[in-house]
């Protein structure tokens, strides 16, 4: 057999990534039938922040964009999994405890800030490989946002999804205005962002915010659905599907007994994401590249009208309400982590200064 040739090929790659926090990890591509290929490679980029369920630290967010610039220059990667390390959280935003300690009160630090996560969501957008979510856990603020420039999401069942911006001194710019009107509509758009309660992965799988969901949860060695919601199509008093609504009464106390026997494994949620791929390995990869990059549009159009003024507010806002928010959410006891919302309306509508105590009056 003649010796494979070989050829020069430059490298496009603006750094080494070498940052705490963000780990790459190149597994071989598989075919449908699951055996590896030879000379393919799936770019798995992992969060790796557990104990403070993996929210992106400055370090992080730069290691993020120069971790989908590799994956997307590299002619052996045929697409990228984004997730998080553990099993509770894919991402939950940016690191509250650098915006409390360092960001709040420095807007024009904050609006630097702002330009790599601008750049950190662009990078996703812009991956010349398709881009898979893995969600490992959930998938709240910054970490929605992230997951949602992603170009399909699989979940496993006990992830939580949402918006926590208005309850914690910011507004839900860096994407989640951008995109969730094109994926669930305006009017879920308007209640997730404005409302920030928290939906189960059933409810975003029917809200066509995910591909699929795989349960993760194992009692007595096989897998059941979360047991804190309802999975079946059952209709509530106003005849709307109930699926993915937390469960109530006797039921959640059951759900919730069978929730402490049984452990969180999510091989069934990696098979799931390796199934993905392996379908989009029998593809053409320009036809492909190009199908995702024009589905990408909408989102994109969005994206790019709005962030460079959205991160303009943003820095402003760390002088007020995010600065605020961050330090009571970083520093209030466990159980009360907002600020008094009815006093800071009070004090606003009777013309108190935000340069004077109302800061430190509101906190918990």
């Amino acid at each position: 057999m003649a010796a494979p040739e070989t050829y020069f090929l430059r490298g496009h790659d603006l750094a080494e990534i070498s940052v705490p926090g963000v780990r790459v990890e190149r597994r071989p591509a598989r075919t449908p039938d699951g055996k590896p290929v030879a000379g393919l490679y799936n770019a798995w980029i992992w969060l790796d922040n557990p104990t403070q369920y993996n929210s992106y630290t400055t370090e992080m967010v730069k290691g993020v964009i120069l971790a989908f610039r590799a994956a997307s220059n590299a002619r052996d990667v045929a697409s990228v999994v984004f997730t998080g390390a553990g099993d509770k959280a894919f991402c939950t935003g940016g690191n509250t405890k650098e915006y409390a300690e360092y960001y709040a009160g420095r807007p024009q630090e904050y609006r630097q800030y702002m330009r790599l996560f601008n750049d950190m969501v662009s990078a996703i957008l812009a991956c010349d490989k398709p881009v898979i979510c893995r969600v490992n856990g959930m998938r709240i603020g910054g970490g929605q946002e992230i997951g949602m420039a992603c170009d399909f999401s699989v979940a496993q069942d006990l992830a939580r999804f949402g918006q926590a911006g208005p309850k914690h001194g910011s507004a839900p710019i860096g994407g989640a205005t951008d995109f969730l009107p094109v994926v669930i509509g305006a009017e879920r758009a308007m209640a997730a962002c404005v409302l920030c309660e928290p939906f189960s992965a059933h409810e975003a799988y029917h809200m066509g915010m995910l591909t699929d969901i795989t349960p993760a949860l194992k009692v007595d060695g096989r897998f059941v659905p979360n047991p804190l919601v309802e999975t079946e199509k059952m209709l509530d008093p106003f005849g709307k599907l109930a699926i993915g609504k937390p469960k109530t009464g006797d039921a959640l106390a059951k759900g919730k007994e069978l929730l402490k026997r049984g452990t969180v494994e999510l091989s069934a949620l990696d098979a799931k994401v390796e199934e993905l791929c392996a379908k989009m390995l029998l593809t053409f990869p320009d036809c492909m590249t190009k199908t995702v990059e024009e589905l990408r549009k909408p989102k994109l159009d969005a994206w790019n009208r709005n962030k460079e003024n959205s991160r303009a507010w943003l820095a402003l806002n760390m002088v007020t309400e995010a600065r605020a928010g961050f330090t009571a959410f970083n520093d209030g006891p466990k159980d009360q982590r907002e600020v008094d919302f009815v006093k800071l309306r009070q004090k606003i509508a009777a013309g108190q200064p935000w340069v004077g105590a109302l800061h430190d009056e509101i906190q918990p």
